[in-house]
């Protein structure tokens, strides 16, 4: 009996492969960054080949490290960085255009052209969305418009368009299956989270044609299996979700009212809201949580841009540290209020702000400031961001008092002790903190029989170290307003 499952995490700055076992803990891992690109100010994109590239090399090392044969995975899950945009010619496979990433910003001065109360209620109502470049729609769309000969090619069938995942599962294929699951699909702002179905009219409004779109599956299901010359042999993918909704599924939030929040690139708070999608009135996004035969589980999430690529960027853009590790020592020295404030408005400003033009600023600089100050405020950035998204979920009823966390940066026990004390919650970090990657292997394994109920799943998740507020709501306050009033200066 095959005896793992294969997790391909496709991130935003780096791919890895992570073999989880039976019982699901992890095996092993393997993993590679790759470049990012800067063509112009907002503007993000990655070179799909080295998307693809890096996931099959990763695949190929952690089966050929671990001396583990391709028919002992008995299942492949896909999770992936959400909203990328690719577009790709349906007979060779060769992509248009480079990736257009989720924290791109192109098509700001469109969705502005845009704006009026009819079409961004039309769109929030329809897909739970907000009218922002962040979503896919737009990006397709820019693609279309933009490539010489695109627009001709997509009228005419002969184009494919995907979010990473279905980029991935088309060439894992051999280009045999154009799918991509629910959770994917509703990031894109023509999925009509209602109906579950593409939506005719969204993709009138935004001229794209349906012949270039993807089936849409549910999160466990018959993806189909892998060209067996890339492995040795053909492996069933049996499971797909975008990388928050996997967290969520990894954390085993299956009860209405759970929360987990996920500290990699971006950081994203989600709340489980059931069979119900509820509509926020504080700029949250009402999203598919998951979708497990063929029923819908709903959330409300805030997203925020940028997280762990804030301190990549004082790591690698300031080069006031040499690893991400020296942060937590760093800020262990600090006072908690130290007068600096760095807002990571690098490519504008995600939930509950949305302000797609605001940019980054580091504020309350003196003489008396220097790398400890500025480091302790990058992390504090996060968490103060996290709060923005708890008062925007309080807001709408909702607030999380108990938040499940994980990601990259949790590993950091300074951040969640900070994040614990500016939110006036209980932060639970479980023993496995790859849990995006977990949640795919979950939804594959289910496929596979491997498991057999969520009910079991949620036995399976174990908290590592629980983390309390030590402040009073005085300095808490006092804080959050200073962060508060920091935002308002970068604002455009």
């Amino acid at each position: 009996m095959p005896t793992f499952i294969l997790a391909i995490d496709q991130g935003t700055t780096s791919s890895r492969a992570i073999l989880f076992t039976r019982q699901g803990k992890i095996h092993a891992v393997a993993q590679e960054e790759f470049e990012q690109h800067f063509p112009k100010d907002g503007w993000v994109e990655h070179n799909p080949n080295d998307i693809w590239q890096t996931v099959l090399r990763t695949c190929r090392n952690v089966l050929a490290d671990n001396d583990v044969k391709a028919d002992e995975i008995c299942a492949i899950g896909i999770t992936n960085q959400r909203e990328t945009t690719l577009v790709w010619d349906r007979t060779t496979g060769e992509p248009l255009y480079n990736a257009i990433v989720w924290q791109d910003r192109r098509t700001s001065q469109y969705c502005e052209s845009m704006q009026s109360d009819d079409i961004e209620e039309k769109i929030n109502d329809k897909t739970g969305l907000l009218l922002d470049p962040y979503f896919s729609a737009t990006k397709i769309r820019w693609i279309l418009e933009n490539v010489a000969g695109a627009r001709e090619k997509a009228d005419n069938g002969e184009l494919a368009f995907g979010t990473v995942d279905s980029f991935l599962l088309w060439h894992l294929t051999g280009g045999k299956a154009h799918k991509t699951d629910a959770t994917n699909a509703s990031r894109t702002m023509i999925f009509n989270i209602h109906q579950q179905a593409w939506d005719q009219e969204l993709l009138e409004l935004f001229n794209i044609p349906e012949s270039i779109l993807p089936e849409v599956m549910d999160s466990s299901a018959d993806f189909g299996v892998t060209d067996a010359a890339l492995f040795g042999c053909e492996i069933p993918v049996l499971g797909i979700a975008g990388d928050q909704q996997a967290a969520l599924f990894g954390q085993a939030c299956f009860d209405e009212g759970m929360a987990k929040s996920t500290y990699g690139t971006g950081c994203f708070l989600m709340l489980n809201t059931g069979d119900k999608a509820l509509k926020s009135k504080n700029k949250l996004l009402t999203t598919v949580a998951y979708r497990l035969n063929g029923k819908p589980t709903y959330a409300i999430e805030g997203s925020i841009f940028m997280a762990g690529a804030t301190i990549q960027w004082i790591r690698d853009g300031l080069q006031l540290i040499k690893n991400a590790c020296e942060t937590e020592s760093i800020a262990e020295k600090m006072p908690l209020d130290h007068g600096v404030f760095l807002v990571p408005a690098f490519t504008g400003l995600g939930a509950p702000y949305w302000d797609p033009n605001a940019r980054g600023a580091i504020l309350g600089l003196t003489r008396d400031s220097g790398v400890n100050e500025i480091v302790t405020a990058a992390l504090q950035s996060v968490c103060y961001q996290t709060k923005d998204l708890q008062k925007a979920m309080e807001n709408d009823g909702l607030r999380p008092t108990l938040l499940r966390v994980d990601g990259g940066m949790v590993a950091n026990n300074w951040l969640l002790s900070f994040l614990s004390n500016i939110l006036g919650a209980t932060v639970d970090r479980p023993e496995i903190i790859e849990t995006t990657a977990l949640g795919v292997a979950y939804l594959a394994g289910l496929k596979a029989g491997i498991f057999t109920s969520t009910e079991e799943l949620a036995q399976m998740w174990h908290c590592d170290q629980r983390f309390t507020a030590s402040i009073d709501n005085k300095q808490r306050n006092s804080l959050y307003q200073k962060w508060l009033d920091a935002v308002k200066k970068v604002q455009s």
